[in-house]
């Protein structure tokens, strides 16, 4: 026998007559989310990614302690790149017989590649500004009031007179977090040619590269093995660190829609393909009876799947692809710029995983249709033998977690939605189990109604517990994305509250403590976070002096190279938790030290390691005592080491604060510079806005996303319910011909099926808040706290839901003639 026209045949027979709509349906639909949500998510990541380029004024750069080697920028060139090279450094400025210490940001004419620069004039007037000619600077305000000075007048920098041209209102690669001072803008000609650039300087060189993806690319693969001992990639990935938090929340958001919507379509494809198995199994009967094989009815059976499933997944993409462009479309500000282009990767993508579903959930069901012996043609009483275990069965749950794996991106997502899915499938089947028991001890005592649905749920034992674990986690799933989510952007926007620290203070001394800080306090300033500051240089850990090679994280280089910045603090800083160890309590006789997580990942570092620091002429070699989170996204002041009080005390230092005050106040500000000239004052309020910006746009952009899924999951959750049609439309005919009325049958259903609700409902909630907290404390770094009433209502809505979906397919049952229902059977 033709098994490919047989199965074509069949196809066209089954579909016609609906034997497999519902599972064509339900791989369209798994198909069409995925693409939609991934090729959306793709598309709003890339924009949001390209709009915050500017935060490193490119889309990609190379970073070093001395000049970029000149093939980099060669290969830019040959790459089609638009190049920009600068360097930083502090030098003092002077005018009029004053002086103050500035953060040069020294460019060639190229600059900026990415966003905007904006200054204003002399009228006070806004515009946008290229890079500052050679002969004229571009100022911050604190440098321009600490000086006395004003656009159009002149300072002075290594000697040479340079024209003010523009006071600096925002810079696309500005306002980094402990940058010593406040920024000045220069031609980088006048840097080299006034020796500030030599051998020796302290300058941080970078050459910023900008173009297309590819170009990008190749790029980064060519500078990857480039780079020197202490030279690093700069992405937008590896910006500062609240910045960086903000992207890596956005896309763990955005995959965390797009896995649950694989999973929820996922469910549906399942489901659906075992009800296909239990209508093929008198056919496969009458087929073995025929003389087919097992091969060739697991092989016909495989094969009229693909020729279902891939034209389904064919149009699931196309419908995804649609849905997904109409969201753009009709959301126009969804994304900060122009949507980027269409990449069909996701569809293709989505396309394979819907084939890999189907074959997953469809193959042991179909699968167990190869057992069924011939002999039930002529006895329909004769059932599959059932095995008692089937290497198939461990195959839906293998998909299910690849799909975890892949689409999560991340070990922490895969773990924490994993291990919350597998606790809400196992505690379904132990209520399920439990409810049978019930029944079968107290069945006669129960109310009417709920007797009758506890029955047939005992009944359907099978059939039960496989419609309640769907249930369960298709409204886990939904209200992880209808609720949890939610929350957790909520959460994440209450991060950055109203009065946020918007200013930096540094180079506070001591002797200048009292005063600087009443001033503060008279006019307006508030959430005064004041810490000492000592500047020093990582010699050594665990008495070895640490190689940059030695470690994974680029970033290593910049600390192993560089300075590190050292505090002490009697009290663990409000903006930390402890995670392991701990406190300080002044009671240990050597140095101790506490180490932030990302140095702990960072240094491969664990509590009783030693650190050899160099500050000033002592050398202190510390232990670790305990392990502290800070939260980078307070914009409080943190450090990545801190030292015990008694060891630090003694130490060189400064003071550093961070505050928030009004912007109607910024006067004040600059009669405090005036003052005290070797203050500098650096107001991160652009910053503050970008992070703003940033979670606004990732917020729209996951709730549309969320929006989709919802939907998706919602038709999902009316594709589960139908699982259990086939055996509910034989009771209710024969049920009526005994005599039950509509009023009994509709009892029967509507006890089954709130009672349905019910366990999936409450196990779903538990499942979603599980899910949450774990999202939440490993995931996203936010606190969450589960509001009680949005889960009670999702509980009701699942009753309602299953209730209501029950009762509407059993009154369109009722309304069949028996005799039709039964000649069938």
């Amino acid at each position: 026998m033709n098994v490919f026209a047989f199965a074509a045949r069949a196809l066209r027979r089954e579909f016609r007559h609906g034997e497999l709509r519902t599972l064509a349906a339900a791989l369209v639909l798994a198909v069409a989310a995925l693409t939609a949500v991934t090729t959306l998510g793709q598309r709003v990541e890339r924009a949001i990614v390209a709009s915050a380029a500017e935060l490193i004024g490119g889309d990609l750069g190379v970073a070093a302690r001395r000049a970029i080697a000149p093939e980099f920028a060669d290969r830019a060139a040959q790459l089609g790149l638009a190049t920009n090279r600068s360097a930083e450094f502090p030098s003092v400025v002077f005018a009029g017989g004053k002086s103050q210490l500035a953060q040069v940001f020294a460019t060639d004419p190229h600059y900026p590649l990415r966003g905007t620069l904006t200054v204003r004039d002399a009228a006070g007037a806004d515009r946008t500004a290229g890079a500052p000619p050679a002969g004229s600077v571009y100022a911050d305000r604190l440098v321009l009031a600490a000086l006395g000075i004003g656009v159009g007048d002149t300072l002075e920098l290594a000697g040479r007179p340079l024209r003010v041209d523009g006071e600096i209102v925002r810079q696309p690669d500005g306002g980094q977090m402990f940058s010593l001072a406040p920024r000045l803008i220069a031609a980088i000609a006048d840097a080299e040619s006034g020796g500030l650039l030599a051998v020796g300087s302290r300058a941080r060189h970078k050459l910023m590269v900008a173009g297309t993806p590819d170009a990008l690319e190749q790029f980064q693969s060519f500078a990857k093995p480039k780079l020197a001992d202490g030279a690093q990639l700069v992405t937008v990935g590896e910006a500062q660190q609240n910045l960086r938090t903000a992207f890596e929340r956005g896309e763990a958001f955005l995959r965390l829609a797009a896995l649950l919507s694989a999973l929820l379509s996922g469910i549906a494809v399942a489901l659906a393909a075992q009800r296909y198995a239990r209508r093929k199994i008198d056919e496969v009967a009458l087929l073995r009876a025929l003389g087919l094989g097992k091969r060739d009815v697991l092989a016909t059976l495989s094969l009229t799947l693909l020729f279902l499933g891939l034209p389904a997944c064919l149009i699931g993409a196309g419908v995804g692809l649609a849905l997904q462009e109409s969201v753009l479309r009709y959301a126009g500000d969804l994304l900060p710029g122009a949507p980027p282009p269409l990449s069909l990767l996701p569809a293709l993508a989505a396309i394979a995983i819907g084939l890999a579903v189907l074959a997953g959930f469809a193959l042991p069901p179909l699968a167990r249709l190869r057992d069924v012996p011939p002999v039930r043609v002529f006895q329909r009483a004769v059932a599959l033998r059932p095995r008692r275990f089937d290497v198939l069965y461990l195959v839906p749950p293998l998909v299910a977690f690849g799909l975890i794996a892949t689409q999560s991106g991340s070990a922490r997502i895969a773990s924490a939605l994993g291990g919350s899915l597998v606790g809400v499938a196992a505690i379904t089947l132990a209520a399920g189990f439990a409810l049978i028991f019930l029944m079968r001890r107290l069945g006669q005592r129960l109310p009417g109604a709920l007797r009758f649905g506890l029955a047939n749920l005992a009944r359907r034992r099978t059939l039960s517990l496989i419609q309640a674990t769907a249930l369960a986690l298709s409204f886990t799933s939904l209200l992880v994305l209808a609720i949890v989510g939610p929350g957790l952007l909520a959460a994440w926007r209450a991060d950055l509250p109203p009065e946020t620290p918007n200013h930096f203070l540094l180079n506070l001394q001591s002797d200048q403590r009292d005063d600087v800080t009443r001033r503060l306090a008279e006019a307006g300033a508030r959430n005064l976070n004041l810490l000492p500051l000592a500047v020093g240089k990582l010699v050594a850990i665990n008495g070895q002096p640490p190689r940059a090679e030695d470690y994974e994280d680029r970033r290593a280089a910049g600390w192993i190279n560089g300075e590190m910045r050292l505090s002490w603090s009697d009290t663990l800083p409000e903006s930390n938790k402890l995670r392991e160890g701990k406190w300080f309590d002044g009671t240990a006789t050597t140095p101790q030290a506490s180490v932030e997580r990302v140095w702990v990942d960072m240094f491969h570092l664990k509590i009783g390691d030693t650190m050899t620091m160099r500050v000033g002429e002592r050398e202190i070699v510390a232990t670790i005592s305990n392990v502290r989170e800070a939260d980078w996204t307070s914009f409080r002041v943190n450090f990545f080491v801190l030292l015990d009080p008694a060891t630090a005390a003694s130490l060189p230092h400064s003071h550093i604060a961070s505050f928030w005050l009004p912007s109607e106040r910024a006067t004040a500000m600059q009669a405090l510079s005036r003052q005290y000239t070797n203050l500098s004052l650096i107001d991160i309020d652009a910053i503050l806005d970008r992070v703003r910006d940033i979670i606004d746009q990732v917020t729209r952009a996951v709730t549309a996303v969320l929006g989709f899924s919802l939907v998706a999951g919602l038709l999902v959750l009316i594709a589960a319910l139908n699982v259990s049609a086939e055996e509910r439309r034989f009771e209710t005919a024969l049920l009526r011909t005994l005599g039950a009325g509509r009023g009994q049958l509709a009892a029967t259903v509507l006890g089954e099926f709130a009672l349905l609700g019910l366990v999936a409902g409450l196990i779903a909630a538990g499942g979603a808040i599980a899910a949450g907290i774990s999202l939440g404390r490993g995931v996203f770094r936010i606190a969450w706290t589960p509001d009680a009433a949005p889960f009670a209502l999702g509980v009701a809505l699942a009753i309602a839901l299953v209730t209501l979906a029950g009762w509407l397919g059993t009154r369109a049952i009722a309304r069949t003639s028996p005799l039709l229902v039964l000649r069938k059977e």
